[in-house]
């Protein structure tokens, strides 16, 4: 993933990335069996989450496409991309305090900033599971479709995107993010950077220039 990733983070061809599993499980968690006689030295030597690291320095939006088990380690891989779309099969969890551990890979986290402190320490302190539509309720999940659909509508909303000015979507995506990680003024300056940087590129004049003259923008990433 992170090979695939990084390629994809320096294509000017890429503009956005759909990750998914298969209709039974996007991603069930780490391998227990690995994890059951591991020492803290050999875990912190081994430092797993540098791929969740390298997802979250993705300056490209990446949209979860989730059926079917997204737990543990799988919920929080969905929770780092920028948009989930789930099948009415998925299911939700991170089931780590079961096993005698905390989520790792930013779950205590990322968790409380989208649906508050309170309903967090519930999911994470009981390693319940949630249907796709208590994620959407919760505001985790951008919608909810038929499992025979939910793939479709990741690569469309992925096309959608794709077809705006590539260098703006990639810093509204850095704006966004960096409300969620900083205080507001400070995420607030980096968005006015942001929206300023945008008018030394060539994609702002034409998308500027394209809605004046009432035609379709033809961008080019610089």
């Amino acid at each position: 993933l992170r090979y695939m990733l990084r390629k994809a983070d320096d294509s000017k061809h890429v503009r956005a990335v759909v990750i998914t599993g298969n209709d039974k499980a996007f991603a069930a968690g780490a391998d227990i069996k690995e994890m059951v006689d591991q020492s803290s030295v050999s875990m912190f030597l081994r430092d797993q989450f540098r791929t969740w690291d390298q997802i979250r320095r993705f300056r490209k939006p990446l949209i979860a496409a989730v059926s079917g088990y997204a737990l543990g380690g799988g919920f929080e891989l969905a929770l780092l991309c920028d948009i989930i779309i789930a099948s009415e099969t998925a299911q939700f969890g991170l089931p780590e305090i079961n096993l005698g551990i905390i989520p790792g890979a930013g779950g205590t986290q990322w968790l409380p900033r989208l649906i508050g402190k309170h309903r967090a320490m519930e999911l994470i302190l009981t390693g319940k599971r949630i249907t796709a539509q208590e994620a959407y309720n919760l505001g985790l999940v951008n919608r909810v479709v038929k499992q025979e659909k939910y793939l479709k509508e990741a690569l469309a909303l992925a096309g959608e995107i794709a077809s705006k000015a590539p260098v703006a979507v990639m810093l509204a995506k850095n704006a966004i993010n960096r409300a969620y990680e900083t205080f507001l003024m400070e995420g607030i300056m980096a968005e006015r950077m942001n929206f300023f940087m945008l008018f030394s590129t060539h994609d702002q004049k034409e998308g500027m220039k394209a809605f004046l003259e009432k035609r379709k923008p033809e961008w080019k990433g610089e």
